[in-house]
């Protein structure tokens, strides 16, 4: 299905700076906004996901730091609080009062958050329902998780990594490839980018990814250190679709325990994906986001 044309474009002032925002679709259906990854990685590897505008309002933003929005150099600026802020003031400058919140990886960390503290520290109001796409919700278990899939790597790939984390040197031809072979089994089982994706990386701020995340994809020692938004999943109240791939740094186990810590959640593993189910596996992705959005606009 081709993608439809933008309604809407422009840009909205936030805390710092103006971030920029694509508006698709006017349709009577509540809205979707999406909330991309990295962060520090722009929105662009989602815009497939534009043609569920022809049922409902679709809105894309790439956060501040990233894409088109503007790029503050303190990297001090960059914690999640600021972006928990910056998404309420996307939602306000919007008119988005009935709301989907689709996340994907760094995205569904952003959309709890914002879920359990966006109202003033209170939990927000007017989600109908949130998509948690690959999620990160617990740092500790991402962490532990990403240690036993490099240990199941071949030796040699995996004393690379192991070498680099311990001598804090991620910058050797031995570390690169060993995390390049890490990427191709956990982060995008695709043969070669999309259009989409050489969009994102060419609008990728990694000064941004380092503040908020860490040098490494393997663990948080940035501003989402000791992040475990998951002691908290209890508290929310609106039905949450949550999807991995099978080979996903996201892990099929850890995925389903935030779904059993959640009341009302469905879980749902692709199996011939890794990180980024809605590009390798499209057809049966928007199946299932159309038949959850649509179920719970009924409910």
């Amino acid at each position: 299905m081709p993608a439809p044309d933008a309604t809407d474009e422009g840009f909205i002032d936030v805390e710092g700076g103006h971030v920029w925002y694509r508006s698709f679709g006017s349709g009577h259906a509540t809205p979707l906004l999406m909330l991309h990854g990295g962060p520090g990685i722009p929105h662009d590897y989602l815009d497939p996901l534009a043609v569920l505008a022809d049922e409902r309002r679709v809105v894309f933003y790439d956060q501040l730091g990233a894409g088109k929005s503007d790029r503050p150099q303190d990297p001090a600026f960059y914690t999640v609080d600021r972006y928990v802020r910056e998404l309420g003031a996307v939602r306000a400058a919007l008119g988005l009062d009935d709301v989907y919140l689709y996340g994907q990886s760094w995205g569904t960390s952003l959309a709890v958050e914002y879920a359990l503290t966006g109202n003033g520290g209170a939990p927000a109001t007017g989600i109908r329902g949130m998509v948690l796409s690959s999620p990160c919700l617990s740092v500790t278990r991402w962490a532990e998780d990403a240690s036993k899939l490099i240990a199941a790597m071949p030796d040699a790939e995996r004393a690379a990594i192991e070498h680099g984390r311990a001598t804090n040197n991620m910058d050797t031809p031995e570390y690169r490839a060993a995390s390049a072979a890490f990427d191709r089994q956990h982060l995008s089982r695709l043969n070669a980018p999309t259009e989409p994706m050489l969009r994102m990386f060419a609008g990728a701020n990694m000064t941004v990814y380092k503040a908020v995340w860490g040098p490494t994809d393997f663990e948080a020692t940035g501003a989402m250190r000791g992040f475990e938004p998951a002691d908290h999943l209890h508290s929310l109240t609106m039905p949450v679709l949550y999807m991995c791939g099978r080979d996903d740094g996201a892990t099929p186990e850890t995925t389903a325990w935030y779904a059993s810590l959640t009341a009302q959640s469905e879980h749902v593993v692709f199996e011939n994906s890794s990180h980024v189910p809605h590009l390798e596996e499209p057809d049966e992705h928007l199946q299932l986001l159309r038949h959850f959005l649509r179920r719970v606009d009924e409910a």
